[in-house]
């Protein structure tokens, strides 16, 4: 059975210390705190302007990283370049344009395939794994596994917006999508939404999921129950998705 992974994204922790200046609250001990606590990858989105993450920031967390590092972001020279530097375990390429708030679709493979091509074979000469941010869309899916990818990141907004109205249509798509992806020979990773209330059924029904990444959410749960408290609610809603029956409480 596939046990799947919790990847915390912590860019909200270094929105709050950019928005002061200093170190507090100090993105490197909240990285260590994590996986301490039971995080099984941190995850980090550095952007061209650095409004949360710093590149300084994702050169100081590398070196401590002892689960898996995820680092997302659209492949621009200079991302490339710092990739090379660090060697992350994984590279989640998402297509964001320089000014968006934050990731809001996914890759048209096809159309940028022989970009994500270069791209991808560029990367992997670090060893890092390669996923790409997609939607539900099977030719997407295809398109990924054409360029060369190793795993795809279901974009899981849309699911989110569903899940409280109708579960099972919002889930379906993304169990759709996880079979395309296991018979193309590609990994399945979700994120965007993803929360206390609707993570268990997502887990419990997407089949072959190895990694969600969760980050504004957990981050905003923490404010209330404790990093350490919330890291562990949310691995206990993976739990309790592997066991089954994944809307019952």
């Amino acid at each position: 059975m596939i046990q799947t992974k919790l990847s915390v994204n912590i860019n909200k922790i270094a929105t709050l210390r950019n928005s002061r200046g200093g170190n507090i609250p100090n993105v490197l001990q909240a990285a260590i705190d994590c996986q301490r606590f039971g995080a099984q990858g941190i995850t980090v989105h550095p952007r061209p302007d650095e409004r949360h993450i710093r590149y300084s920031d994702v050169r100081e967390i590398a070196p401590i990283i002892t689960t898996e590092f995820n680092i997302e972001g659209y492949p621009s020279e200079r991302f490339l370049s710092l990739i090379e530097e660090v060697k992350p375990h994984q590279v989640t390429l998402v297509p964001d344009p320089p000014g968006v708030l934050t990731s809001n679709a996914g890759w048209d493979t096809y159309a940028h395939l022989d970009f994500l091509k270069q791209v991808i074979e560029r990367i992997k000469k670090t060893g890092a794994r390669v996923s790409l941010f997609v939607e539900t869309n099977e030719e997407d899916i295809k398109g990924a596994a054409e360029a060369g990818a190793d795993r795809i990141e279901l974009y899981t907004e849309e699911y989110a917006r569903g899940f409280l109205r109708d579960p099972e249509n919002a889930v379906a798509p993304y169990a759709v999508c996880a079979e395309i992806a296991q018979s193309l020979g590609l990994g399945v990773n979700a994120g965007h939404d993803l929360n206390l209330e609707n993570l268990r059924y997502f887990v419990a029904e997407v089949p072959y999921l190895l990694e969600v990444s969760i980050g504004h959410a957990l981050i905003s749960d923490a404010l209330y129950y404790g990093l350490e408290n919330t890291i562990q609610m949310y691995l206990r809603q993976i739990a309790l998705a592997a066991e089954g029956n994944g809307l019952s409480r």
